[in-house]
């Protein structure tokens, strides 16, 4: 589930990781590989402790340390991000005592000032390497967290939530740009498709995701704000870890500045349509917390089974992801990939909105609901992805961190003024159907935007460039979390 995901594009991956076809008297501007007269051993990075972390060429047969260490990241992002953030729409509305429109606002604003920004985080990473840009959005995580958790005015919510998004724009891109870098490589050198390994990056977020509400739910026993402070100290273990761990440098990822990006990627126009699809996606998957606890509390009369299906919904991406990846990598292009996760989302709204008129309340009610959760998951599974191994095939060479932010930060425009339609659409006293079955048209919508995928040849194998003005890789998988 969304890193907070969650995470959480079309252009995810930057340039830099996944450079594009290179002659071979031109080298690659993001090659992580060695070129053949260069010996593997002189390619490893090591962190502050001395400890080796990632080649240039990652083995075939295996991922390397770095692309371990960056998977097991996001687990630990979601883990803490998600013994808090489903629980927060209850608070705000019944705890702080918000409207229902102020609600869906900040949870869209909290959405906004994360994918909004990931564009930021990804041009400072490709600026100033992966490594500051983790450490500083994780210290943000921490102050935000713990402000949230002594937040009682509206005010005061709106600032936590705010440097709690920002946080996540700061590493998330970092992370994601880094492992779709990475990806690349894995690929070229011979390990197989590149989705495989952004499909295991998916898996250990919801991992995380499975974790983190169990979590919550039972720090909920005590109340909201021991819940926020336990999140804050997962990110604390986190900075310790990655102070510790991460590589001052990554070999092929060169740090420099970014001039006239924004105009490449305004004048992308097939890049564009891929991030109103993808947010298209996350306004769908932003649901979870806003109109989702809304019918499960209707059903059930309270908001306790909503932790039990974050769990499903983890659940099943940890169980089914990659076997929905190989399946779908062997019988579906991109695009149709997308298409039919886009499809069954669609499915899952309609099928609430066409049962809430019965009005079924206890196990009964929270059936429609379950159903939304599994549908929402599988067309997550096919959707998110697709779009982040998209990205390097619509990127322009050494801007796959701009391209990696861009993704989310166009994603956040389209969920931030979603996520207020909603939250009116659910306040307003409309018939029940009729919010859901708006929702379901969206991705429907967003389906037909999609644009046809031309797939890029990538080079990791040639040196890198040295002098190249262009922007390195920067990433934070996504992170999108």
């Amino acid at each position: 589930m969304t890193t907070d995901s969650a995470s959480d594009s079309a252009s995810d991956p930057d340039p830099d990781p996944v450079s594009e076809t290179a002659s071979a008297s031109e080298p690659d501007p993001v090659s992580e590989s060695a070129s053949a007269s260069e010996p593997e051993s002189d390619s490893v990075s090591k962190g502050p402790s001395g400890r080796a972390l990632g080649r240039r060429a990652v083995p075939p047969t295996g991922l390397s340390p770095l692309l371990r260490l960056l998977i097991l990241t996001q687990l630990a992002f979601n883990v803490g991000f998600f013994a808090v953030l489903p629980f927060l729409s209850e608070h705000l509305g019944q705890s702080v005592g918000m409207a229902g429109w102020l609600v869906g606002f900040v949870l869209g604003l909290r959405t906004f000032s994360q994918q909004g920004l990931f564009v930021v985080g990804g041009a400072l990473a490709d600026r100033y390497g992966i490594r500051p840009v983790v450490l500083a959005g994780c210290v943000l995580r921490i102050a935000g967290f713990a402000w949230l958790g002594f937040a009682d005015r509206a005010w005061a919510v709106i600032g936590a939530v705010l440097l709690i998004g920002f946080a996540a724009a700061l590493f998330s891109p970092a992370v994601e740009s880094e492992v779709a870098r990475q990806a690349v490589v894995w690929e070229e050198a011979g390990g197989g498709d590149r989705t495989r390994v952004l499909a295991l990056f998916t898996v250990a977020g919801q991992a995380g995701a499975f974790v983190g509400p169990l979590l919550g739910a039972l720090l909920l026993a005590v109340d909201f704000r021991t819940a926020c402070l336990a999140g804050a100290g997962v990110f604390v273990l986190v900075l310790g870890g990655h102070a510790w761990l991460l590589p001052q440098r990554i070999p092929g990822r060169a740090q420099v500045r970014m001039k006239g990006g924004a105009r490449l990627v305004l004048r992308n126009r097939r890049f564009l349509a891929l991030c109103c699809a993808y947010g298209a996606y996350l306004l769908a998957y932003n649901q979870l917390y806003l109109a989702l606890p809304a019918e499960v509390e209707r059903a059930a009369g309270s908001q306790a089974p909503l932790a039990w299906l974050f769990a499903l919904s983890s659940l099943l991406v940890v169980t089914a992801q990659l076997p929905v990846t190989r399946w779908a990598g062997e019988r579906l292009a991109p695009r149709r990939s997308m298409v039919a996760g886009l499809g069954l989302i669609a499915v899952g709204f309609a099928a609430v909105g066409l049962a809430r008129p019965a009005g079924w309340t206890g196990a009964g009610g929270l059936v429609p609901a379950a159903g939304f959760v599994v549908l929402l998951t599988l067309g997550q599974m096919l959707v998110a992805p697709v779009a982040r191994a998209w990205v390097p095939d619509l990127a322009e060479d050494g801007r796959l961190g701009l391209y990696t932010g861009a993704l989310s930060s166009v994603s956040g425009i389209v969920v931030l003024a979603g996520s207020s339609a909603t939250g009116l659409l659910l306040d307003t006293g409309l018939p029940v159907a009729v919010p859901w079955l708006v929702l379901a048209a969206v991705p429907l919508v967003a389906a037909g935007t999609l644009p046809g995928r031309k797939h890029r040849t990538l080079r990791a194998t040639t040196p890198a460039r040295t002098a190249s003005p262009s922007p390195s890789p920067s990433g934070d998988a996504p992170e999108r979390t």
